[in-house]
């Protein structure tokens, strides 16, 4: 797509930018223009990208809703947020704390004691990936090699797409694997330690955790387009597709991966959102008006075994290439990607929906894109002037 020499109206409807909310704001943003159809070109079908910057407002998406078709995806589009749902997951559990309900450092065994978890590991140790308990979608061995878990590619991952996962029978297979360290001694990133995050929530309440999300976190801010699926393969409309390549006996296979039962990711990255209610999300957290400020500074503090992942409880904390800090968590898996980033105050926000087509991209190519796709946003927003 090319804007040169179209007129700002024309401009708005072939790169899908929400006219009103770009001109209320005084807003052109031509360089965000530039970057969505630069992620097109990396190989993503389709880009919507939300900027809230100190009250200003700039909203837009490139690329196809839907492969074989030209409209745009839609600016308000819902779509799977992968690893975003654990910050939300983390807020969730940290309000729990902050009732009193539980405490951040509480042995999960003591609510979970079905499991047989080691007495060590507390609600902390979950939230900052410090538990050592396997990843159940697959985990490094001592040697480097991969041990796997639950299918996660290949026909084999698609076929999953119509099973039904229990959270209990995710945590069961992870806790089948030898432990990744002693508890507390070391940090790695684990998606089980957010399906124990969500059986724990389910315990300490007695209500079934979609319930408990909208009651901690998403009714409060009025989140309406944000839910926890479970084992419903549906997505609400509108929202744009996502597609997973992939090669069976050689020969080179597309799946529409735009519904599914996405129960392998339980609540470590199951929900669907949009890029408006992941800002306002974003700027609550960040703003204070979710968490009491020591509970807020602590998600906010990366443990230190962390290294240059700077993780900790539920958040990343980012260097800009300006000098300025960012907090954030992203996600994605096969066909999907989701981007939410926000400067320590919450007064400006970065939400995106990057969805996969049928590109050559492999697993580490997709990785390498996705990398260069969250590097030009974060510059133009968190470092413009």
């Amino acid at each position: 797509m090319n804007a040169r020499g179209m007129s700002e109206t024309n401009n708005a409807h072939r790169h899908g930018v929400d006219q009103d909310a770009s001109a209320a704001s005084g807003q052109d943003r031509p360089e965000l223009r530039a970057a969505i159809e630069e992620i097109v070109g990396f190989g993503f079908a389709g880009v919507q990208l939300r900027v809230h910057d100190q009250g200003r407002t700039w909203v837009g998406s490139a690329g196809v809703r839907k492969l074989g078709e030209t409209a745009e995806p839609p600016t308000d589009g819902h779509f799977r947020v992968g690893s975003v749902t654990k910050t939300l997951v983390a807020t969730a559990v940290l309000r729990l704390v902050a009732e009193g309900a539980i405490g951040l450092d509480d042995p999960v065994a003591d609510s979970l004691p079905e499991f047989g978890l080691d007495g060590r590991i507390t609600v902390r140790m979950l939230l900052q990936h410090t538990s050592g308990v396997f990843n159940h979608t697959g985990d490094l061995g001592p040697d480097g090699t991969l041990l796997p878990g639950i299918p996660v590619q290949g026909q084999e991952y698609v076929d999953a797409l119509s099973h039904t996962y229990r959270p209990e029978e995710l945590v069961r297979l992870a806790l089948s694997k030898p432990a990744r360290f002693e508890p507390g001694t070391d940090w790695s990133y684990s998606n089980t330690n957010y399906v124990l995050a969500r059986l724990l929530i389910e315990e300490t309440t007695g209500r079934p955790f979609a319930a408990e999300m909208r009651r901690l976190v998403l009714d409060p801010l009025g989140m309406t387009h944000t839910v926890a699926p479970d084992a419903s393969p549906d997505i609400p409309e509108p929202h744009a597709h996502a597609y997973y390549r992939y090669e069976v006996d050689g020969r080179v296979e597309v799946a529409d991966v735009t519904r599914g039962n996405y129960s392998w990711a339980s609540s470590s990255g199951d929900m669907i959102s949009t890029t408006e209610d992941l800002h306002t999300f974003m700027s609550a957290l960040l703003g204070g008006r979710l968490l009491p400020a020591p509970l807020l500074a602590e998600m906010r503090t990366p443990h230190p075994k962390s290294g240059d992942f700077r993780y900790g409880l539920g958040l990343f904390t980012e260097d800009t290439d300006c000098g300025g800090t960012v907090f954030h968590h992203n996600g994605g898996f096969a066909g999907w990607a989701a981007l939410m980033y926000g400067s320590p105050d919450g007064g400006t926000t970065l939400t995106a929906s990057l969805t996969i087509g049928d590109a050559d991209l492999d697993f580490a190519a997709a990785a390498q894109a996705f990398e260069k796709a969250k590097k030009r946003l974060v510059t133009e927003v968190f470092c413009a002037g």
